[in-house]
């Protein structure tokens, strides 16, 4: 329970940090025979800041549940 509860603070900090990750997916459209047409989309991924903190304050909650027990 104490490693989930650290890891959940480190993704909720690096969540503050990072607000969004871009990435890029390439997607096949055509495939006929030796003919191949790919699309190449950039994608983002976004999340709001308080998604972050409350990660964060779950893994301290978490955390300091582990101690008292």
């Amino acid at each position: 329970m104490r490693t989930f509860a650290i890891v959940l603070i480190v993704i909720g900090i690096l969540m503050l940090i990072i607000p969004s990750i871009n990435f890029t997916k390439k997607e096949k459209v055509v495939d006929i025979g030796p003919i191949e047409i790919n699309k190449t989309e950039k994608k983002v991924l976004t999340w709001p800041y308080y998604a972050g903190g409350l990660v964060t304050v779950a893994g301290i909650v978490l955390l300091l549940a582990n101690k008292r027990k």
